[in-house]
Formats: structure tokens, C-alpha cells, sequence
């Protein structure tokens, strides 16, 4: 089984910065693309950023320029770097993962999420 857990969540005023942690866990064979997304109330989740093979990355227009992703499968870790955070980034950010738990098998496996509220 593998576990998604986010952290780093929290309150920051407009114009911070805050850095979310998505810790992967249990029986992981390797890591393949890695996504976060955010829900804001009484909407559909959606998709803010991507980390590919190969390394290459994905932004939501909305965040272009202000987020930056990143990944060590190593740490079994992503992170999702929020720079220059706006009232409108306030939302659940959820951690999502294709993963392989053996050489043959992947499946995909979300975090329970974590609280950003950008306020001042």
C-alpha cells in the first residue's frame, strides 16, 4: 500500500511565501508523474502544477511564474514552492501520484490535503 501525506500548510499574507511537502510512503517501486491540485469552496478540484518524466514541469496559468515544483525520489518527497501568494491562492492543495508499488503494477494515490490561506 502507499501513503500520501501533504504538509506546510498554513496562514501567510499576501506576497509570501510558503512551500508545501507531499511525503510518499509504503510500498513504492518507482515514481512516476507527480501533480498537485487545489480545491477552493463549493468548486471542483483542480490541477495547479506537474512534475514529468524526464523532470520537465507544468504551471497553471494562474500560477505561472509564482510556484515552482520539484521532486527527490530519493526522499520519496515533492514540493510545491509558492511565491508571491495571493488572496485567490487560498484553497485545500492536494498531492496526487502515479506510482509503481512493483516492477509490473502502478496506481494512483491521492494526500487527505492541506489548508493555504493567504490573508493579511
Amino acid at each position: 500500500q502507499v501513503q500520501i501525506v501533504e504538509s506546510g500548510g498554513g496562514l501567510v499574507q499576501p506576497g509570501g511565501s510558503l512551500t508545501l511537502s507531499c511525503a510518499m510512503s509504503g510500498n513504492i517501486w518507482s515514481i512516476h508523474t507527480t501533480y498537485w491540485y487545489r480545491q477552493f469552496p463549493g468548486k471542483e478540484r483542480e490541477l495547479v502544477a506537474g512534475f514529468l518524466a524526464g523532470g520537465g514541469t507544468k504551471f497553471a496559468d494562474s500560477v505561472k511564474d509564482r510556484f515552482t515544483i520539484s521532486r527527490n525520489d530519493a526522499k520519496n518527497t515533492v514540493w510545491l514552492q509558492m511565491n508571491n501568494l495571493l488572496p485567490e491562492d487560498t484553497a485545500v492543495y492536494y498531492c496526487n501520484a502515479e506510482i509503481g508499488t512493483n516492477w509490473y503494477t502502478s496506481g494512483n494515490y491521492w494526500g487527505q490535503g492541506t489548508q493555504v490561506t493567504v490573508a493579511s
